[in-house]
C-alpha cells in the first residue's frame, strides 16, 4: 500500500510546489507589463508637464501612497545606515528622471534595452569565464546596432541615448545601493527610498511644468503612472521575488525590453526597424544569459567545494 502511495504524494506534493511557482511567475509578467503601461501613459503626459513633471507625478504620488500603506515612521530606526538610504533614493529619482527625459526622443523599447546594459555590466563586471564574454559580445554587438554610430535614415537622437544609458548607470547604483538598504531597513526600504526620491524629482517638475502639475484634469492619469510605475509592479515583484528562485527571476526580468517595445507598439503607436529589433533581442538574451549562468559555479569551484 505504502508503495501505491508513494508515486501519488510525490506527484501531488510536485504539483503543490508547481502552482505558488506559476502564480509568481504570472505575477512577474504582470509587473513587467503594468510597469511598461505605466511608461507608455506617463509619455503621454509629456506634452502638458514634460518628462520633469511625469517623474514628480511618479515619484511624489507613489511615495505618498507607500507611506500611507506602510507607515514606516511608527518603526524606529536609530541604528540604521541613512547614508545608504539617501544614496539608494536619490539614485532611484534620478534614474527615474532621466529614463522620462530619454523617452521624449527615442522609443520605449529602445530606452529600456539600452536602460538594461547598466544591470548587465554590473553582473559581468569581472568575469573570467569565456561564457561571459559571449554575453559581454552580444551586449556591444546590440548597442552596436542601436546607437546612433552611422548615418542611417532612423538613427538615434544621441541626447535621448545618452539620458537612457545614464538611467542604466542609475539602475546599477540602485542594485548596489538597494541591497545595503533593504537589509538596512527591510520592507520599508523601498517607501523611505520612493520619499527621497521623489524629494529630487518634485523640484525639476515644479521648475518645468509649474501649476499646471495641480491641474485636476491630469490627476487620474497621475495616479495610473504611479500605481502602474511603481505601487503595483513593485508589490507584485515582490512576491515573486520571495516565490521563485533568483535565476529564474533574473531570466524572467530579462524579457523586459520584449514587453517595453511591444508596449510601445501598441499604447505609442512606435516602429522599430528590423536591424533595432535585433538588437533588443541580442541585449535580451545577453540579459537572460547572463542570469543562468550567473549562480552556475565553474569547474574550480565545484571541485573545491
Amino acid at each position: 500500500m505504502g508503495g501505491l502511495l508513494s508515486p501519488v504524494a510525490t506527484l501531488m506534493s510536485s504539483r503543490s510546489t508547481v502552482a505558488p511557482i506559476a502564480l509568481a511567475v504570472g505575477m512577474l509578467l504582470i509587473s513587467m507589463i503594468s510597469y511598461q503601461g505605466g511608461a507608455s501613459l506617463a509619455k503621454h503626459l509629456f506634452p502638458q508637464v514634460g518628462a520633469q513633471g511625469a517623474t514628480a507625478y511618479r515619484l511624489g504620488l507613489s511615495a505618498l501612497i507607500l507611506l500611507l500603506w506602510r507607515r514606516p515612521w511608527r518603526r524606529s530606526g536609530s541604528q540604521r545606515d541613512w547614508r545608504v538610504l539617501w544614496g539608494y533614493g536619490l539614485s532611484m529619482g534620478a534614474m527615474n528622471l532621466v529614463f522620462y527625459m530619454s523617452l521624449r526622443t527615442i522609443p520605449l523599447g529602445i530606452a529600456v534595452a539600452l536602460e538594461f546594459t547598466g544591470p548587465l555590466v554590473l553582473a559581468l563586471f569581472g568575469s573570467r569565464r569565456m561564457l561571459d564574454f559571449v554575453w559581454i559580445a552580444l551586449v556591444v554587438a546590440g548597442l552596436a546596432l542601436l546607437l546612433p554610430l552611422r548615418g542611417q535614415m532612423q538613427a538615434l537622437d544621441p541626447v535621448g541615448v545618452m539620458y537612457a544609458l545614464a538611467a542604466g548607470g542609475g539602475w546599477a547604483l540602485y542594485i548596489v545601493l538597494g541591497k545595503k538598504a533593504g537589509a538596512a531597513y527591510g520592507p520599508d526600504a523601498v517607501t523611505l527610498g520612493t520619499s527621497i526620491g521623489a524629494l529630487l524629482a518634485i523640484p525639476f517638475g515644479i521648475a518645468h511644468a509649474g501649476s499646471a502639475l495641480l491641474s485636476p484634469t491630469l490627476l487620474p492619469y497621475a495616479l495610473g503612472v504611479a500605481v502602474l510605475s511603481s505601487a503595483l509592479p513593485y508589490s507584485l515583484e515582490m512576491v515573486a521575488l520571495t516565490q521563485l528562485p533568483a535565476r529564474t527571476f533574473s531570466t524572467l526580468l530579462s524579457l523586459e525590453p520584449a514587453v517595453a517595445a511591444v508596449a510601445g507598439v501598441a499604447l505609442l503607436d512606435e516602429r522599430l526597424s528590423p536591424l533595432q529589433w535585433l538588437a533588443i533581442v541580442a541585449i535580451i538574451v545577453a540579459a537572460a544569459g547572463t542570469a543562468l549562468s550567473a549562480q552556475r559555479p565553474t569547474l574550480t569551484e565545484s571541485l573545491a567545494n
